[in-house]
């Protein structure tokens, strides 16, 4: 699957953000009067933007989930950002694609000046052409529309040349929804058979599939 735009999705993908995402999720509910024990049943929010989550799996209500959001970001912005991995082998992996003359783009559902930041922690962005992610007023959220905008903002007409690489079915149907390739990645947190489903164009286990992938 040799294209000229890679758009990449950063939770999961670039980075594993289990432990920064479900301690700030467990501080925003604590607020609304949720008590969650167990981190590991927050897993399922790292990759949905954070209002959808919300709505999906706690029915809060919509001053709840404002006070939740409010609360995310507050302590997400003074402790939980910095507390993620980058992925064994993501910089050789990376490294390697731009010498091969690959336009790397990311796509992220979270908050663009937050990504931006973990980006620069981790001596990431120098690897990427753009930084695209979701704005704090959440008037740009949904991966669908933050593609969109990712293309859109690069100038990227010739769809056949771009393609979504991610780990959740958000990533899978937003390309849908842009007319473009997908590829899912196993060593995040969504399955085979959620990015199946989705209807992914591709599915691998890990940056050695990944990059015979995109590399042929």
């Amino acid at each position: 699957m040799k294209k000229k735009y890679l758009l990449f999705d950063l939770d999961g993908t670039l980075t594993n953000p289990q432990e920064g995402i479900t301690k700030s999720l467990q501080y925003a509910l604590h607020h609304v009067g949720i008590e969650v024990e167990d981190l590991n049943t927050l897993n399922r929010h790292i990759g949905p933007p954070l209002i959808d989550g919300l709505k999906e799996f706690w029915n809060l209500n919509e001053e709840e989930i404002k006070e939740a959001t409010v609360r995310y970001r507050e302590y997400f912005k003074e402790k939980g950002i910095f507390m993620n991995l980058k992925y064994e082998g993501m910089d050789s992996f990376l490294e390697a694609l731009v010498k091969e003359g690959e336009i790397l783009i990311l796509a992220t559902s979270k908050p663009e000046k937050f990504a931006r930041e973990i980006m620069e922690h981790f001596h990431l962005e120098g690897y990427f052409t753009d930084i695209c992610g979701a704005t704090l007023d959440d008037t740009r959220r949904k991966k669908g529309d933050i593609i969109a905008y990712a293309l859109e903002k690069n100038g990227i007409s010739d769809k056949e040349q771009a393609v979504m690489i991610g780990d959740r079915y958000h990533d899978i149907e937003g390309a849908k929804e842009n007319g473009i390739s997908s590829i899912g990645v196993l060593y995040g947190f969504g399955n085979k058979e959620e990015l199946t489903e989705a209807g992914a164009d591709a599915i691998v286990k890990d940056l050695k599939e990944l990059k015979e992938l995109l590399l042929g």
